[in-house]
């Protein structure tokens, strides 16, 4: 029988011995101390959920010197800055839409009866770096209640779809007796989160093995939420950041996925900017309607099961050639934002890409994948095997080396990314 006594527990949970409670607070204070000589390093995950054409974004040949496409001369002034990655997919990760579920966790068969997801690779980095700022993650969403971001448990991180929201969650203080309301708040959760515990350890005697696990599960997740509680906690005696920007204003017109996609980037670049996290996913999961685009006459969900039909081919090409200049101009916000004697651009890896290889077909093969930034070795194709794909998990191992891991394995990975070099620290 499990001994599910207190510092059993944390062990079972995946949480050190050595960094009890007390520390994580510790080290949360101790944050504004920091070397300033160590680079913050970040990661920025976006999955554009009807995917991105293929012939418009893959160079015909590998390497270096690759002569560019439609979608990367968009990405012109970037080309050293960036890696373009084909032929890499998850292994047993199929169910067309439904491989969101997957894309950052890489769990098989995420529409099986009986699926079960994993931590996602943003949540891993999460855990390393969180105590760090104020927000352990950000995950942003245009299609509400459906992000990218997995617990360790499995369970799925809520995410934001409202700008002006975020905005208010980023940098909006609230007055004193709010402020004090959210602390008494948080100090009634942590108490709630105790009383479960201490009834959870008397259950767990009574269970049998099956049974057993599924209470592991849950009481992971309770673990999870509590030292969630106790860093906000800590965070809400520290002011925060102010920018001179003016809060968003939501577009209620869903319509307008430019205008709504710009706003999303824009609250990345503040977040990032300002220190508040430094791990963002962010999906995009595209709409089913007529985008307001100039050119566009078709709904966007119909554009991507183009059928190779010509008409529709050139209106995709219209709105995912929009949508890689919104991702240029974020990429431009970063290189034109200054830390420490680098560039945002330099300190952050940004990963744009699809769960989706063929959105046409619902194919999760093959899928469009580009790394900028982070202080990679860029300005190549890698371009692997399109019959037996490469694991992509074997880029997230290589991230999340990047961020100071010492790992070698998350998910269906075989171990870090083949030909994607580091530059020198």
């Amino acid at each position: 029988m499990l001994n599910l006594n207190r510092r059993t527990f944390l062990k079972g949970a995946g949480i050190s011995i050595a960094l009890p409670l007390l520390d994580a607070r510790r080290h949360l204070l101790r944050a504004a101390d920091r070397d300033p000589g160590q680079l913050r390093r970040r990661m920025v995950l976006i999955d554009l959920g009807l995917g991105l054409h293929a012939q418009n974004l893959f160079p015909k040949k590998a390497g270096f010197d690759y002569e560019t496409t439609p979608y990367l001369d968009v990405l012109g002034d970037f080309r050293r800055d960036f890696t373009v990655i084909s032929g890499v997919s998850h292994p047993d990760v199929d169910g067309g839409h439904f491989a969101r579920k997957s894309f950052l966790t890489s769990a098989p068969k995420p529409i099986s009866a009986s699926f079960k997801n994993s931590i996602s690779v943003d949540q891993r980095a999460a855990e390393h770096l969180g105590h760090e700022t104020r927000f352990r993650s950000l995950t942003l969403t245009m299609a509400p209640e459906s992000g990218l971001s997995y617990a360790r448990s499995g369970v799925e991180v809520p995410a934001e779809s409202r700008p002006s929201q975020i905005f208010i969650k980023l940098f909006l203080n609230g007055n004193a007796n709010e402020k004090q309301k959210r602390i008494q708040q948080l100090r009634d959760g942590r108490s709630i989160m105790d009383t479960v515990l201490d009834q959870a350890r008397v259950l767990r005697k009574r269970l049998g093995s099956g049974d057993g696990d599924k209470l592991d599960q849950y009481l992971t997740a309770v673990r999870e939420t509590e030292q969630s509680l106790v860093k906000s906690e800590a965070w809400e005696f520290k002011p925060k950041p102010s920018v001179n920007v003016s809060a968003p204003e939501d577009i209620n017109n869903h319509a307008d996925i430019l205008g709504r996609e710009r706003l999303m980037y824009q609250m990345m670049h503040l977040a990032i900017q300002t220190d508040s996290t430094r791990v963002i996913t962010f999906y995009n999961a595209g709409i089913n309607a007529v985008p307001l685009i100039p050119g566009v006459t078709q709904d966007y969900h119909n554009l991507s099961h183009h059928g190779q039909d010509p008409a529709r081919l050139a209106e995709l090409k219209i709105i995912e050639l929009e949508q890689m200049k919104l991702f240029a101009g974020f990429l431009e916000k970063l290189a034109g934002t200054s830390e420490e004697g680098r560039t945002l651009l330099d300190t952050t890896m940004v990963m744009l890409g699809s769960d989706l290889g063929n959105a046409s077909s619902h194919d999760n093969h093959n899928l469009p994948i580009i790394l900028a930034g982070g202080g990679f070795r860029h300005g190549q194709y890698l371009a692997f095997d399109q019959r037996k794909n490469y694991p992509l998990a074997n880029l997230f191992v290589s991230m999340l080396q990047r961020l100071g891991l010492e790992t070698d394995k998350f998910g269906s990975s075989t171990g870090t990314m083949t030909g994607l070099d580091v530059m020198g620290a």
